[in-house]
């Protein structure tokens, strides 16, 4: 039985801005319907990473596919992102917004792409607010709304920045919800984090320092590592940043 082929496979990936090493030869593979999650703190390259992912950076060394192919503008309609900083037009209502990034996933048939804006909207849980211009919105809203736009195309592959940043523990929660509803059902993620609270719902953990990977496997792997199964992932980062440091 062969295995399937990665969703990510990404190879000694090195990158800088500059004078400034990012990435230092970071090396990591996502499989099919994995919730893969990249924990680290702010610098550790969680970010960049993405940015290459979904073609925005070119590495400097190292070798990259995604879904099969190197990263490019032709996979749009196959991969949502969703940036740390949202990226919305403030003027537009939340339907506008979402109708006008469904073109630029190339939904070009109007009524497919308005039933799967209604739906995107209902699934984030805005649809009384559907008409409502971003400025009128929350913080926490407006995170929903980014969600909504980088999941309105049905993409195979979800890269998500930080997407719990700044959320109540209750949306928190029914953010994962759903991430862990479309993992079920066959979609791969891949997402950045520097909390705990989103690092136990992945499938599996790469920890970054300083633009390398220090540690990969699954959480409790990563706890067992430590020499105590009963640690948790906090500790267990701690643990891998002191090996790190020699």
């Amino acid at each position: 039985m062969t295995e399937s082929r990665p969703v990510i496979d990404a190879q000694d990936i090195e990158f800088s801005y500059g004078s400034r090493e990012v990435l230092k030869g970071l090396t990591l593979t996502v499989q099919p319907g994995e919730i893969f999650g990249m924990l680290g703190a702010n610098g550790s390259g969680k970010t960049t990473l993405i940015r290459i992912l979904v073609g925005m950076l070119k590495p400097d060394a190292g070798s990259i596919r995604v879904l099969g192919d190197p990263p490019s503008s032709r996979q749009a309609r196959q991969v949502g992102y969703m940036p740390q900083l949202s990226a919305l037009y403030e003027e537009l209502s939340i339907r506008e917004n979402l109708d006008f990034f469904g073109r630029m996933y190339s939904m070009s048939d109007k009524s497919e792409r308005i039933a799967a804006v209604d739906d995107a909207i209902r699934l984030v849980g805005l649809w009384e607010r559907r008409d409502d211009s971003i400025l009128d919105l929350s913080g926490g809203m407006r995170q929903r709304v980014s969600l909504a736009i980088s999941l309105v195309h049905s993409p195979a592959l979800l890269l998500l920045d930080e997407p719990t940043v700044g959320l109540d523990p209750d949306l928190r929660a029914t953010f994962w919800e759903r991430f862990r509803e479309m993992a079920d059902s066959g979609t791969t993620m891949l997402l950045s984090s520097h909390t705990m609270d989103d690092a136990v719902h992945c499938d599996r953990l790469a920890f970054l320092r300083d633009g390398q990977m220090i540690a990969v496997g699954t959480p409790q792997e990563l706890r067992e590592a430590t020499g105590d199964a009963t640690a948790s992932l906090e500790d267990a980062f701690i643990y891998f940043l002191r090996r790190a440091e020699g």
